[in-house]
């Protein structure tokens, strides 16, 4: 407190408001972040028999069936046994489709039950929001693959390309991640949803390569598989465990990143806009 001229107390000058738009948090709200992204791992990890144990379980019986039923008769496929051949792109297929299942049940729930607010309230920009519930989906999906990976490349004597396999899990885990973001908004029930899931997710990842090399396909289906950006995430596994692919990893990951940036873009502009989320 300081004195005027005249000698009376004046009160201290208030500090300037902060302007519109400007969070006391900063930037980032790096805590909320954290906790958001805390919260979207400790879910399916509460529940590791249904989010991790299943699909591993699953991806073993797949490998397990078609050794059974085919076996060598199938002969090589690139140059590799069949079973080799298809061991990547089984890891594949279990990583999109729970990176898929971890951000469209979280959000499908709380629209359910009604508790999205708790979410929504919270100083969070749309980019946390977004980037949280990817890294319950990308965290999923590597906690998925590396039990796998481990058993595929046991089998397999080595991982030719490590670093590719690392990328192809993350862009993809992210890609799908990002696309059931999007599948939660639109959807008003768990129907709808699993409509999305069945009719669309699992063709496209069951139709891109997983079981056979396309070259083997007609050429309208050949080209209309190049336009799959999940064809692309199924071959550049491949790439990196077996050394072999239909296409240039090159060029699926530009394709994968381009597809990731442009689903990830529209997640923002709902977050922004709160499209559909308080339905």
């Amino acid at each position: 407190m300081t004195q005027s001229r005249q000698g009376t107390p004046s009160r201290p000058a208030k500090p300037a408001p902060a302007g519109m738009g400007v969070r006391r948090f900063g930037r980032w709200n790096m805590l909320g972040l954290y906790t958001l992204a805390q919260r979207e791992m400790r879910r399916f990890l509460a529940v590791w028999t249904q989010t991790l144990a299943a699909p591993l379980i699953t991806a073993g019986l797949f490998l397990a069936v078609f050794a059974l039923a085919i076996g060598p008769a199938r002969g090589d496929v690139m140059g590799v046994p069949f079973i080799q051949f298809l061991a990547p792109g089984i890891l594949m297929m279990t990583v999109i489709q729970n990176a898929f299942a971890n951000t469209s049940s979280s959000i499908m729930t709380a629209k359910v039950q009604g508790n999205i607010v708790d979410t929504l309230m919270p100083p969070l920009s749309p980019a946390e929001l977004l980037l949280g519930y990817l890294a319950g989906a990308i965290g999923r999906g590597l906690f998925v693959a590396v039990p796998i990976g481990i058993a595929t490349a046991f089998f397999l004597g080595g991982v030719a390309h490590p670093f590719w396999a690392l990328i192809y899990v993350v862009l993809g885990s992210a890609f799908m991640g990002g696309v059931g973001i999007l599948t939660a908004i639109v959807a008003t029930k768990f129907d709808q949803q699993a409509a999305i899931s069945n009719f669309i997710i699992q063709p496209l990842s069951f139709l891109s390569g997983t079981f056979y090399s396309i070259e083997a396909l007609p050429r309208p289906i050949y080209f209309a598989t190049h336009a799959n950006p999940v064809f692309y995430l199924i071959d550049g596994a491949r790439y990196g465990f077996i050394g072999r692919s239909d296409s240039s990893p090159w060029l699926g990951l530009g394709v994968c990143a381009l597809a990731t940036a442009l689903v990830l873009a529209l997640g923002w502009h709902w977050f922004r806009s709160g499209y559909r989320m308080k339905e």
